[in-house]
């Protein structure tokens, strides 16, 4: 690889960032869907003819089940769901269904209605017409039903073999509107069901359709998903709307046996996709998310089991403790996993098991003799064993060596075993068989999807070394021996790596590997050769290093306690990721940083060294502080009153502070003649700090006004996109009288994104904005007058500006933590979003949260641009290896991800993953924003007072 530029390097670390990224999905969360496979449905006859599938979507299982203060009469304390209830204790059997993340409404809709988990990625092909791929309870029923948002439903007719089996009915997006009442949504569904049985009996046609077999109807009732963001699961909001819900269903249950003459033919199923954190959001692995209820009853289903009845010492599903408030402990509770939920509706309407599903049909939610019991728990091990067979076969024919998997080996011994136990009447058996089956066939399907984990998470572990000791190199190379070393290639080395690269080309090609294989093996080998050919430019710029550290024989000793506590620090990072109070350790610990460097340093920066453990104190406070944020009217406007006495304090000090009292001045006299310089300038910071003020008027009158349930005002939606869009434009006007100072350019930055910051606030998020702002700048001071410079050319990189990249590590992830915890992505809140985007609209609400989030780093970009430039540093130093550090998380949070156990473990690691990988292409990005801004800013040269 020839020597990279300041470009090529970015270039390079940001492709090689974005594919490994992907690398996540390619070993952990590969998708299970093949085709080719062989139907099954039970033989025997179906205890159904119709069924209907309800799902509350967003409904957690205990706000479902327990009591709760009424309310509509907040005096009573009641259960909200007494129809379900009724079902639980009389009917039929309930349980809880545990979902897998991500916790959204397409994963959790395909686990339910075609028995399998999509690979995680699936969610980033949205929620809005994108059918599924893959074979569901819909698809292979004799005719679907359907009702609810336009999300859900067009999946699933859309992705229909035949596309006329299955009719959706659906609202329009308008309709789901944060700031209205959403149980409006849920009434619609309702209310249309009730007319299409009505139009059925005027109907011959649709009349004599509904009397046949195989038929399926789904209600997705979106209203309790709505209500829980807007006013979160614990609310009034949320409760009423249970009610509505449970009210709905009874009256559509009572219409339809009605309607079919209460024939008994018909099975019911209610439940939910995932369920709702306590702050009004979903997507991790939190149990809130993970544990919704699932209640079914009517033809096929058995009726419920008393725990008296039980021998002694069995279990009744109630020993987690979780449903112990919920006075259903008189009744056996049966959980599942979701995808169970479609095995489970297959055998109960007659129809073939989806040919993806992974579900286990629960035997006990079936009223069923042993014999049918047997004969449906076979069908099912033989349907799972399908796909087995499929994947083996596809996995042999590809790989050099395959080796089965063992206990699956004598497959078809086991099959003859189970058919002969079956024609025996050993019925019992088979079930126990049969069950054993379909658990090893689940765990051969890990085996078959894990087949490639041992070489793929070797190639990627190599790959982050590799790039980090590149990273490590290239800054050597360029900062510290400025190009004075030559890389020694030589034919053998080339040979060598180039003989490595062939091998794993020609194994990927052989066993038909996907193509981001062959970037994961591309990278680690050229990495790694360059690191092998510039050993001798390693040597020399360490010895370079080392050579300008004072201390003499002791600097060795130092300078191994200084590497021991960056690694301290780089783990105490990947501490926080799990427990945000370490960054409020970290923060305490570095507030007495200054005073390490003696008294005469203090007593040169008095008011530095007093306002930097201010700054840090603060700081520390912001992540011991709860990630549920209640929204605070009086935390926002007093967040949003000091940026607007920020702005205040620059117009009247502002010349004083960029530069200084002028001879022959006092400061008072400096401070009425501030006004007469850059009048341009002055008005339009004036303006910038007037938009503060309006946007706290603003987001102050739309709160109200979303609190009392009287919707966003038209007029407060056009503002506040107003102010949005000019604070974002009114800095480039500063363009039109140049002020280059860098305390007037940060000023301004600063200034640029306050009212955004006041806009999309719900709590504290503004007092850290403006802490963190005052950190920086202060950080940014000290730093560049512990290593200050003689001139203004670039000095060399020396070994103690590492402090400076740890010391920008900790701040980049404090900007991550500090008012939330990005490793779960329902710790976000839309209440913000609501005052600008009220109508249900995903990526652009994700897209607001996201420039919330970027704003503290658009800060840090700016600030260290200034630090290169005081300090002397070249301007893409610190970044490489803050670059190099970040991925040392990384590689942490690549062996922590968990692809078992619970759902919180998995989701979490997921998250950090991705966080930490999407860190160094992050980099690259404010790299070049920082290199864009600081061009033309003008600091004073720190010289060296030694």
């Amino acid at each position: 690889m020839a020597r990279l530029g300041r470009l090529g390097f970015l270039a390079v670390g940001l492709i090689f960032h974005l594919i490994y990224i992907y690398s996540i999905f390619d070993i952990y969360f590969v998708s299970p869907i093949v085709s080719g496979m062989r139907p099954y449905h039970v033989d025997a006859p179906a205890p159904a003819k119709r069924l209907f599938l309800i799902v509350g979507d967003g409904l957690r299982a205990d706000k479902c089940f327990q009591q709760h203060s009424d309310p509509d009469e907040p005096s009573a304390t009641r259960y909200l769901a007494p129809f379900m209830r009724s079902k639980v204790l009389s009917e039929g059997t309930f349980g809880v269904s545990h979902t897998r993340v991500p916790t959204e409404s397409r994963p959790g809709h395909v686990a339910l209605i075609a028995g399998l988990y999509e690979d995680v990625s699936a969610v980033t092909t949205g929620w809005k017409l994108n059918p599924v791929n893959f074979d569901s309870v819909f698809n292979e029923s004799r005719h679907t039903w359907s009702w609810g948002s336009p999300d859900i439903l067009s999946m699933f007719q859309l992705g229909a073999s035949d596309k006329s089996r299955v009719d959706a009915w659906t609202y329009d997006e308008e309709m789901e509107d944060y700031t209205q009442d959403a149980t409006n949504l849920d009434i619609w569904v309702f209310d249309r069901v009730k007319a299409f049985f009505e139009d059925a009996r005027r109907d011959s046609e649709l009349h004599q359709l509904l009397q046949k077999d195989k038929l399926v109807f789904f209600l997705h009732l979106l209203g309790l998903d709505t209500t829980g963001h807007a006013y979160r699961p614990y609310s009034p909001e949320y409760l009423r709307n249970i009610k509505v819900v449970d009210q709905g269903v009874k009256e559509v249950h009572d219409m339809v046996e009605e309607f079919f003459g209460h024939d008994g033919k018909t099975a019911w199923v209610f439940t939910a996709d995932h369920g709702m954190s306590d702050w009004g959001s979903h997507g991790d692995g939190h149990p809130d998310n993970t544990r919704t209820p699932l209640v079914a009853w009517g033809a096929g289903v058995k009726k419920p089991v008393l725990v008296d009845s039980l021998p002694a010492g069995s279990k009744t599903g109630h020993e987690d403790g979780f449903s112990s408030d919920w006075g259903l402990s008189s009744v056996r509770r049966n959980d599942v996993m979701q995808a169970d939920v479609a095995a489970l509706m297959a055998y109960l309407v007659g129809i073939n098991f989806p040919v993806n599903s992974a579900g286990e049909l629960p035997l006990d939610f079936l009223n069923a003799d042993d014999e049918t019991k047997a004969k449906a728990a076979w069908t099912n091990a033989q349907q799972i064993l399908e796909m087995y067979r499929v994947k083996e076969e596809q996995k042999n024919a590809t790989h050099i060596n395959y080796k089965p998997y063992a206990p699956l080996a004598d497959l078809s011994s086991q099959s003859v075993e189970i058919e002969t136990l079956l024609a025996q009447g050993h019925h019992k058996e088979v079930i126990e068989k049969s069950m054993a089956l379909i658990k090893t066939g689940i765990q051969g399907l890990r085996y078959l999807q894990t087949y490639d984990w041992l070489l793929l998470r070797t190639i990627v572990t190599l790959g982050y070394l590799g790039w980090i000791a590149f990273a490590f190199t290239t800054v050597i190379d360029q900062h510290v021996l400025h190009g004075a070393a030559d890389a020694k290639r030589t034919v053998a080395s080339t040979f060598l790596f180039s003989g490595v690269l062939v091998a794993l080309y020609t194994l990927f090609f052989i066993q038909k590997s996907r193509p981001t294989y062959y970037a994961y093996a591309f990278f680690p080998v050229v990495f790694w050769e360059e690191v092998f050919v510039r050993r001798h430019c390693i040597a020399q710029g360490v010895k370079q290093l080392v050579r300008e550290v004072p201390g003499g024989k002791s600097k060795y000793f130092w300078l191994a306690v200084q590497t021991l506590l960056g690694v301290a620090l780089l783990e105490a990072i990947v501490l926080g990721y799990f427990h945000r109070e370490v960054f409020s350790v970290c923060f305490v610990l570095a507030a007495f940083w200054p005073f390490f460097y003696g008294v005469k340093f203090v007593g040169r920066n008095k008011f530095l060294c007093a306002l930097w453990p201010v700054c840090c104190f603060a700081m520390s406070c912001f992540t011991l502080l709860p990630v549920v944020k209640v929204e605070s009217e009086l935390q926002i406007l007093i967040g949003g009153g000091l940026m607007f006495l920020m702005g205040v304090a620059y117009l009247i000090f502002g010349k004083i502070l960029s530069d200084g009292v002028p001879a022959g001045q006092t400061l008072t006299s400096a401070v009425l003649l501030n006004g007469n310089g850059q009048i341009l300038n002055r008005s339009i910071i004036g303006m910038q700090t007037g938009l503060i003020l309006l946007s706290m008027l603003v987001t102050s009158s739309s709160l109200r006004s979303l609190q009392l349930k009287a919707g966003l005002p038209l007029g407060n939606q056009v503002l506040g996109w107003s102010i949005l869009v000019l604070s974002l434009t009114l800095p480039f006007l500063h363009g039109l009288q140049p002020n280059s100072h860098w305390f007037h350019r940060l000023t301004i930055m600063f200034l640029t994104f306050a009212p955004v910051f006041v806009l999309l606030t719900i709590s504290y998020e503004g007092l850290f904005y403006v802490t963190f702002a005052l950190t920086l700048i202060t950080w940014v001071v000290l730093e560049s007058r512990l290593s200050p410079r003689n001139s203004h050319s670039t000095r060399s990189l020396r070994l103690s500006d590492l402090r400076t990249s740890l010391a920008l590590t900790l701040l980049l992830q404090s900007a991550f933590f500090s008012t939330g915890n990005i490793a779960s992505v329902s710790s976000f809140s839309l209440d913000s979003v609501y005052r600008l985007l009220p109508i249900f609209s995903p990526f652009a609400m994700g897209a607001l949260l996201i420039l919330k989030l970027m704003i503290p780093f658009a800060l840090i970009s700016a600030n260290l641009a200034v630090l290169n430039k005081r300090a002397g540093l070249g301007g893409s130093a610190v970044f490489m290896c803050v670059t190099a550090l970040s991925d040392v998380l990384t590689l942490n949070f690549f062996w922590l991800v968990r692809d078992e156990g619970s759902w919180l473990e998995i989701g979490t690691g997921i998250s950090h993953f991705c966080i930490g990988g999407a860190l160094g292409v992050f980099l690259a990005a404010l790299e070049g924003m920082g290199d864009w801004w600081g061009r033309g800013v003008v600091v004073k040269v720190e010289e060296k007072r030694e």
